[in-house]
């Protein structure tokens, strides 16, 4: 076994795994940083340690890669809160953090908390590293459960206030399993059994509906889903997560479905006798808190974490397995339908889509000035490239993308905040970082963009090239009804005072920091605005001015409009 030092093994692992970037805030590991000099890893420095954790949280979700961030102790409870967003989405992130040295423990050392418990309920494994002859199989098992299974964020402590444990040598051995350099590792199939069962149950049903979940694209299983809905001629709905499953106007595709949503998507899985969740844990949001689908409406569920399967509808199906995989198993057990089966029932979720489009086409179509937002999302989707990225922050942000941001190729992607508003901006960095061959748009508003706004200096130094588009009212609007319901009237005061920002011109600011800015009124100064950004190759903010009173509407379920976000 070769001698070395803690740092060189960190930085040859780190190789062995394919790891490309690594997102940080000093100081941590700083000679194993230093050892990774010339090993084309690029050392992301951030301006703290939440965008740290944002960046390879996009990161990871782009490439399939375990996104790596790492900060000193004093800051493990940011990056511990940068976590949540990833933990939610099933995102495969690697933390590493300084920790207390045993000798030091409870004698009130420098900058000292014992904080490794603040990881628990963001992490899938969290562990502490105190010995430098642990290093190397502790690295092994962060990437194996990072990956395998449902893709989860882990921890790693790492002994002495900088993680000085790796600047100690011993007998160590810098050996990877690259079969956990991404996801998924493994590629689990359902028993034979339910596969046929499934197939049975498809084939019978008169008014099946296909939910696909983030599980789908992490899975890579996009065309599965498509082949599948197409040999049997069922309609597709989507989480957020798997909005891109498949282009907008494909004949099958009914929307995206849950609290983000179009109302047609809700209508078609509330009318279904048999819906098929692939991918997707039936959490609150994409079922409008369990009411889309009703209760006692049949499920059939596939996800690769069994622990999933049944926790929020009694199944009459259960897959436990990798979506690609048990997919391909499933259209091998089912012969091609006759279109005309389904005919009547598809044709009906055709008429709910044209109905929702007919619906909201008077505000995607505005010319108003400020800007709607539907008109903005229907700008980015006109000028979008074929292999264009869309990320999206959390709350209006995510209701406006979901509904509004419509796609034409397969190669388009959409990736959004699991709920942590600030996300966007640095998380589309990470996507960027990932994708540098590929445009990537940030939808995101202003009181989003304030949270990470020193980044920009950020994506200057790093040649992060990417477009923000900020959908800027100088306001929380999304809180607008919350404080009127809140005052009923009754105040004297000035409660716009809770919701309103000063005027800002982010493309002065975005110029400031190095960045090019722009600023958009109207559709046309934004669809020339943003043709602008795509060809310049620089990190462009576009500062779109829109309407302070637009509110996005809130989801369709069968007992009426849903409250809340």
């Amino acid at each position: 076994m070769p001698r070395m030092t803690g740092s060189r093994l960190v930085a040859e692992m780190l190789r062995g795994y394919g790891v490309s970037h690594l997102f940080y805030v000093p100081a941590i590991l700083l000679k194993g940083m230093a050892e990774m000099e010339g090993m084309n890893i690029r050392r992301i420095m951030t301006h703290g340690e939440k965008s740290a954790v944002y960046m390879a949280d996009g990161y990871a979700r782009a490439s399939g890669k375990p996104g790596i961030c790492l900060s000193q102790q004093i800051g493990a409870s940011n990056l511990a809160a940068g976590l949540r967003d990833a933990y939610m989405a099933s995102v495969p992130l690697i933390a590493i953090t300084g920790g207390p040295s045993p000798g030091a423990r409870y004698r009130n050392a420098y900058q000292e908390v014992e904080d490794l418990s603040q990881f628990d309920a963001v992490t899938k494994f969290n562990a502490r590293v105190d010995d430098l002859t642990r290093l190397p199989d502790m690295l092994r098992q962060a990437f194996r459960a990072a990956t395998s299974g449902a893709p989860r964020p882990v921890h790693l402590q790492l002994r002495g206030l900088h993680g000085q444990v790796a600047d100690g040598e011993a007998e160590l051995s810098p050996a990877v399993e690259p079969q956990f350099s991404r996801v998924p590792a493994f590629r689990p199939v359902a028993e034979a059994a339910a596969i046929r069962e499934a197939a049975k149950q498809l084939a019978e049903a008169q008014r099946p509906i296909i939910v696909a979940g983030g599980g789908v694209m992490s899975s890579g299983a996009q065309a599965e889903v498509m082949a599948l809905a197409e040999r049997l001629s069922i309609p597709v709905a989507t989480s957020l997560n798997a909005k891109a499953a498949l282009p907008d106007h494909h004949p099958l595709a009914a929307g995206v479905v849950g609290t983000y949503s179009r109302s047609c998507a809700n209508r078609a899985v509330s009318e279904a006798d048999l819906v098929f969740f692939i991918g997707s844990r039936t959490g609150g949001q994409t079922t409008v808190n369990w009411k889309v689908p009703g209760t006692g409406t049949r499920v059939i569920q596939l996800d690769i974490e069994p622990m999933e399967l049944g926790r929020n509808y009694p199944n009459a199906v259960s897959l436990a397995g990798d979506a690609q995989a048990t997919l391909q198993q499933l259209l091998a057990a089912i012969p091609a339908q006759p279109a005309a089966a389904m005919a009547s029932w598809t044709a009906h979720v055709r008429k709910l889509v044209s109905a929702w489009r007919a619906e909201t086409a008077p505000l995607r179509d505005s010319d108003a000035v400020p800007m709607r937002p539907e008109r903005i999302c229907r700008v980015i989707s006109e000028t979008l490239p074929d292999n264009g990225v869309v990320v999206s922050d959390t709350g209006h942000s995510g209701m406006w993308t979901s509904a509004m941001i419509e796609f034409r190729t397969a190669q388009q992607r959409y990736i959004r905040c699991a709920g942590s508003m600030g996300w966007g901006f640095p998380g589309a960095m990470g996507v960027k970082c990932a994708l540098p061959d590929q445009p990537v748009v940030c939808f995101t508003g202003d009181g989003a963009f304030y949270y990470h706004i020193a980044e920009l200096e950020t994506a200057a130094r790093f040649g992060i090239n990417l477009v923000v588009v900020v959908n800027n009212n100088n306001a929380l609007n999304q809180e607008i009804p919350l404080w009127d319901k809140a005052f009923d009237g009754q105040t004297q005061a000035h409660p716009e005072d809770l919701w309103k920002f000063r005027t800002t011109d982010f493309a002065q600011v975005a110029e400031s920091f190095g960045c090019v800015g722009l600023r958009a009124g109207t559709p046309d100064e934004l669809r020339a605005a943003l043709l602008k950004a795509f060809a310049l190759n620089r990190p462009v903010v576009i500062d779109a001015a829109s309407d302070v009173t637009a509110f996005a509407q809130k989801a369709w379920t069968p007992e009426g409009s849903a409250g809340g976000y």
